[in-house]
């Protein structure tokens, strides 16, 4: 897959930020607290690709390096956004964000690339996997759902599909095959699971508790556990596709779901739609700049 850069404005109502999913505000704040580590996760994503780009020869993965970036840059950008209407309504998103920054910032200055670059293929795993499930169930974003907010994730979820071997496949390019990079690769999976999954909870509970019209705070997560364990079941889902990347011969495209990618120029058109109807002409200042 060649991907596209796309300059892409979903229309984000500020007054829905924290509760524009049809099943209330804690699994609203659950995919909330997913945004907040985009801005820094991506420019990570981005440099660690970056890093060894002049390794490549291939003139189609150079392409599709270039295209991914060009994704990621655009998804940064939005997430920014995002991210900004959380500040706005009083939830600690810029508190969140910087302390993600730190965290990769730290590993940049105690990682080899290499072991950065595996950190990359671990976490685009990741949101290959929450894309797929995203894109094959209604339910997770759900029908009764804000028109904009289920825009911009299903917007981020095909590029994410689209560009999901890019990185991978820059590691089989500049990484020497052997054990070394097969234990390089899957133990950077077993720690970023464990690293990523208690950050992840941890920002969810700091935007509940900070969110003043949330009520029954603490009864309000079983409708989380519900949702990512019981149904849809959005991690218990993931579990097959987690555990076939540790087969030594996994590539990302061994769950090939190309034909969601259809949907990538209809949902556009509606994106912009949405936006037109909604008169949306002011964007928000940016946490930290994208550039």
């Amino acid at each position: 897959m060649m991907p596209v850069r796309r300059d892409v404005h979903p229309h984000l109502p500020p007054a829905r930020i924290s509760d524009w999913h049809e099943r209330g505000r804690h699994v609203t704040h659950f995919i909330n607290a997913l945004s907040i580590f985009f801005p820094a996760g991506e420019r990570f994503f981005m440099d660690s690709v970056r890093n060894y780009r002049d390794q490549v020869k291939d003139p189609e993965l150079s392409r599709a390096i270039a295209g991914f970036i060009g994704q990621e840059a655009m998804h940064t950008r939005e997430h920014i956004l995002y991210n900004r209407l959380m500040e706005n309504a009083g939830l600690p998103a810029a508190a969140l964000d910087r302390a993600v920054w730190k965290l990769l910032d730290l590993l940049r200055k105690i990682l080899p690339r290499s072991w950065q670059l595996a950190h990359t293929i671990a976490l685009e795993h990741y949101t290959a996997m929450l894309a797929g499930g995203l894109l094959q169930d209604s339910r997770h974003m759900g029908s009764r759902s804000e028109a904009g907010y289920m825009q911009v994730w299903t917007w981020h979820a095909l590029e994410e599909t689209e560009h999901k071997a890019v990185a991978y496949d820059v590691w089989n390019t500049v990484m020497k095959p052997g054990p070394y990079r097969y234990f390089v690769r899957t133990f950077t999976m077993l720690s970023t699971t464990v690293t990523f999954w208690a950050m992840v909870f941890v920002f969810h509970i700091a935007l509940v508790m900070a969110d003043k019209d949330c009520r029954n705070k603490l009864p309000g997560f079983g409708s989380v556990m519900r949702f990512l364990w019981g149904s849809p079941g959005v991690l218990r889902k993931m579990i097959p596709e987690w555990l076939s990347y540790f087969r030594p011969g996994f590539h990302p495209w061994d769950d090939d779901n190309r034909a969601e990618l259809a949907r990538i120029a209809p949902l556009i058109a509606e994106i912009e739609d949405t936006a037109r109807r909604a008169g949306a002409s002011t964007r928000a200042p940016s946490l930290r700049s994208a550039a």
